[in-house]
Formats: C-alpha cells, sequence, structure tokens
C-alpha cells in the first residue's frame, strides 16, 4: 500500500534545531523522528512511500535513500530550485500542493492512501482506521485525538457531527469557544478522488484550503477519533517534553537505547567514565564515545549525545546535549538545550553563544578551547543564570 510523508516545512518553530536538520530529522534518542513513522507504515502495510522535500531535502534523502534499509521503498519529491552556486534551495508549495506535484508527475496514488506529517511520535492502528475510513465511503477522513478541554487553544479543533462527518474547522479557539475537544493529528486517509479538488502549480495547504472547501461542498469528509498514543513535536517545548517522556517511560512505544549501566543510567558504546568519581542520577541516556570528567553532576531526566565532553565540575540537570558539544569546567546547565553554537531554555529562547564570544563555555567537542576571564564568568551568570567556578 502506498503512503505519503510530509517533510517539506522549514520547522520554524523549532529553531535554532532547524537552522541545520530539518525537522524531520530531529532525534528522540539518536532516532530520527521520520524513522518511527516508516516503522509504523511498515507495520500496518504501507511499503511504498513518497516523502515531499525542500528545506535541508539533502538531509533527509542521504539518511534514509531508498528505504531499503527500513524495509520499505522511497522515493522524493523536491519542492524547490538549483541556485547559481549548485545548491538546493528549498519552495515549499504546502501539504496539499505537494502531494497534486506528485500525482502530476505520474499517478502514484491509485487507492486509498495514508499522509502523515512528518514532526509526531504516534502508535496508531492505522489499519483499524483505514478499515473503519472504507466504510464510510469517504473520500478524506482526518484521525482526531482527544485532549483534556483547558489544552484545546494549542490545537486544530475538528467539529463533526454524530455521524462522524466533518462540519467545520476552529483554528486554536479558547476554552469557552471549543465546539470540540477533538483535535485535528496530521494523520490523514484519502482515495485518489482527493485530486479532483486539489488545484495543480499553485501553493496549496491541507488543513486551510482543502478541508474547507470540502466541508463547503459537502463531500463524503468524515473524522475518526482514536485513543492512541501521540506526541507533537511542533515547537521546542514539544520537543523537550518529547525526550522527557521517552527516559521516564511514558512514551511506550519509544525504546531507550545503550546498554543499562546501572539503574536508569544508559550509555552507547565506550563511554569514558571514572563512575565512582562522579554524580549522576537517573533517568540519563550518555551517547557513545562521550568523556564525563571527574566530579561531573548529572541530573535527570538528561539526554547528553555521542562524542560529547562535559569538563569536571560542570552539572547538567534536566537538559538535552545534542552531540559534539563540550561542557566547559564549573558550567551549570538546568533545564537546557544545547545545540550546536546555541544554547535553548524551555521556552525556546536562544542564546547563541559564538556570537555572544563564549564558545569558550559551550563548544564543539573537536575544537581546542581557550581559557576564559572573570569578566566572562560574569557574563555568562548574567546570560544563562550559571555558575561559572
Amino acid at each position: 500500500m502506498k503512503a505519503m510523508i510530509l517533510a517539506a516545512g522549514k520547522g520554524t518553530r523549532v529553531r535554532p534545531i532547524t537552522y541545520t536538520m530539518p525537522k524531520p530529522m530531529m532525534p528522540i534518542l539518536q532516532k530520527p523522528v521520520m524513522e518511527f513513522l516508516l516503522e509504523l507504515l511498515r507495520h500496518h502495510g504501507f511499503d511504498q512511500i513518497l516523502v515531499n522535500v525542500s528545506h535541508l531535502a539533502e538531509e533527509i534523502e542521504n539518511y534514509f535513500r531508498d528505504g531499503q534499509r527500513f524495509g520499505v521503498q522511497i522515493a522524493y519529491s523536491f519542492e524547490g530550485k538549483i541556485d547559481d552556486d549548485g545548491k538546493l534551495v528549498g519552495e515549499a508549495i504546502g501539504s496539499a500542493g505537494g502531494m497534486r506535484r506528485i500525482q502530476d508527475f505520474s499517478p502514484f496514488f491509485d487507492d486509498t492512501f495514508v499522509v502523515l506529517c512528518g514532526d509526531a511520535l504516534i502508535d496508531l492502528d492505522l489499519t483499524a482506521a483505514v478499515k473503519w475510513h472504507k466504510e464510510k465511503g469517504a473520500i478524506a477522513t482526518i484521525i482526531t485525538k482527544s485532549v483534556p478541554k483547558e489544552e484545546v487553544s494549542s490545537y486544530g479543533v475538528v467539529v463533526t457531527d454524530e455521524e462522524g462527518r466533518v462540519k467545520a474547522f476552529q483554528e486554536k479557539p479558547s476554552t469557552e469557544e471549543a465546539l470540540s475537544t477533538n483535535i485535528n493529528t496530521g494523520i490523514y486517509i484519502f482515495e485518489p478522488e482527493v485530486f479532483n479538488y486539489i488545484p495543480s502549480g499553485v501553493e496549496y495547504d491541507i488543513g486551510s484550503q482543502l478541508f474547507p472547501n470540502l466541508v463547503e461542498i459537502k463531500a463524503p469528509f468524515y473524522a475518526i477519533p482514536m485513543d492512541f498514543e501521540w506526541v507533537d513535536i511542533g515547537k521546542v517545548p514539544d520537543y523537550w517534553r518529547a525526550i522527557r517522556g521517552v527516559l521516564l517511560g511514558e512514551i511506550k512505544n519509544v525504546q531507550i537505547p545503550g546498554h543499562e549501566v546501572a539503574p536508569g543510567i544508559y550509555t552507547g558504546l565506550n563511554v569514558a567514565v571514572n563512575w565512582d568519581k562522579v554524580d549522576i542520577t537517573g533517568p540519563v541516556y550518555i551517547g557513545g564515545m562521550t568523556r564525563i570528567e571527574d566530579g561531573a553532576k548529572i541530573v535527570g531526566p538528561a539526554m547528553i549525545g555521542p562524542n560529547c565532553w562535559i569538563c569536571s565540575g560542570a552539572t547538567v540537570e534536566n537538559s538535552v546535549i545534542f552531540e559534539w558539544s563540550r561542557l566547559g569546567p564549573g558550567v551549570r546547565l538546568v533545564d537546557k538545550l544545547v545545540f550546536g553554537r546555541y544554547c535553548v531554555d524551555k521556552t525556546g529562547a536562544a542564546i547563541d553563544v559564538q556570537a555572544a564570544a563564549l564558545d569558550w563555555l559551550i563548544t564543539d567537542a573537536r575544537q581546542t578551547v581557550p581559557s576564559h576571564t572573570p569578566l566572562e564568568r560574569q557574563a555568562i551568570e548574567e546570560l544563562l543564570g550559571t555558575n561559572v567556578n
């Protein structure tokens, strides 16, 4: 069976991570989000998968290639152009526009197919959802999920009649105005006839254009609420919660990788650490070839990626550290995410440590780190709220 993964977005709400990494490649303990989606699709018999790509397309294509090692077949639809320097320049054409482009190239979608957004962890019975869709005779079906009333303002709300037919949408309504607690999860089932309602050669969106049109013309358009695990990674705080959820065992379909060397403490290969000379409280994951110097302290839930270097006296608490990061001596990171040259707090606010001349504190583990002055110590204490000894 055939499916499509939407992977062309710029991921603006997850910057600075998405400056150099497309959102579907964001790792959940070293495994890209999109890889979990491929596993789900394969499990339910969807083994022919088209992926529309645009922003940093080569990162996705170079990792997943033809899909063979994931047990599926993958092809890519690039949305953009090549500039005069030979570089790919992304120009996304909307989620529905991306579907239309594939179909115009050659009619790939010739039977019931599934479309998934490439930025969520899901554990859904797709087989049951497709069966329900067909029984309804639907041309399009949205998989919805019920959320607590107080959370509806963060999502697009789907309003249906008693038969499940979609009547209206509410985009992030207030709690008082919400007509439903069922929200759009970005998981769709379509029949090929849906292309009769998607124009060619223009930017066109599924949620804001295609779906309202289907409602207006009274097409057989349905929504099915299902109880399943769904972790949307729309913003930096969402990503933070996803990592915490995995480490705390709250997300059941994602396993902590590596070897459990002590209760709640997992490591990759060849981690350099004297366990009796560090203070580590789980749940913690430490990637392979990472060095933890004597006197360091790590308090979970925390993730430290591969090839990192945590210096003596440094403290990492409730934080996420990406690969090739070096934390200087005495640095104290609490509720922070470190990605390359950026230090990000839980709200998504970022400090560019290189631009702020603070790259002696957080830097690439492969580089030689310069010594720091008392003035620099004061600067970092003010900017990051940390204590440099």
